[in-house]
């Protein structure tokens, strides 16, 4: 089988998933079905036939607005479905097995709750456990790290963060992380392994010094008291190292 079968294949499966993961971020901080009902229009209600709901395509035939109304269709849809597509590609092409299945599954997970973050500051508990189980359950199929450091990975990474949380909140009398952010820690230590949690920590923060500077360059204040995503800029961080970490045979550590 030539070599760029694996991965192919998982940008397409990334962007048929990243479709629903879109229309999963959309409706459910709204409290709508998921999955029941006929796909339409969120500005007028117009149901969508088959060939308007191929990922990515077709957006740019319907030149990014509705043939009802017009309606622009939110762009970061169609960033969803592309990173989504990224994301499925690349952990094929590090590993085109089940163990590259598994990083896919990683990352768009990872991706689905790093939008939710971003977009609501929201981390849902049911998506976060998901994560974890998800990791664990790769463990059992001796994929890389092992179950042992998973399973001290997803404590670690949870006491970790929720030590920090609450000698914040001692001292300065105030919330400084949210309440999902040591369970999203938790669930990644459940992937990579505690090894892995540092480095995690480190690329989040390295990415929330960036988006710092980009606010302050696009004339945004940037204060102690400014909201980031912490969720968000660990998902950022996570995905790659999954990448280096299967890349290097589990050596990265």
């Amino acid at each position: 089988m030539p070599a760029f079968y694996p991965p192919l294949f998982g940008a397409l499966l990334g962007l048929i998933i990243g479709s629903f993961l879109a229309t999963l971020i959309v409706r459910w901080p709204e409290d709508r079905s998921v999955v029941g009902g006929r796909s339409a229009c969120d500005t007028c209600g117009h149901p969508l036939r088959a060939w308007e709901l191929i990922p990515v395509a077709s957006y740019f035939l319907q030149r990014g607005k509705c043939r009802q109304c017009g309606a622009r269709i939110a762009s970061d849809h169609i960033a969803t479905e592309l990173v989504a597509g990224l994301i499925g590609g690349l952990a094929l092409l590090v590993s085109p097995d089940i163990d590259g299945l598994a990083g896919a599954t990683f990352g768009w997970l990872l991706l689905t709750l790093a939008v939710l973050d971003v977009k609501h500051h929201w981390l849902p508990d049911r998506l976060t456990v998901l994560l974890a189980l998800s990791g664990l359950a790769a463990g059992l199929f001796s994929l890389e790290p092992g179950l042992p450091d998973r399973l001290i990975g997803g404590i670690a990474g949870f006491a970790s963060l929720a030590t920090i949380a609450a000698v914040y909140r001692m001292i300065r009398k105030r919330d400084g992380l949210g309440a999902g952010d040591p369970k999203m820690l938790g669930a990644i230590g459940c992937w990579l392994g505690w090894q892995a949690l540092p480095l995690v920590i480190l690329g989040a923060s390295l990415v929330g010094i960036l988006v710092a500077i980009s606010w302050r360059w696009r004339g945004q204040s940037v204060s102690a008291d400014s909201m980031l995503p912490l969720g968000s800029l660990m998902a950022v961080a996570a995905f790659p190292l999954w990448l280096l970490q299967t890349g290097s045979g589990g050596a990265l550590y």
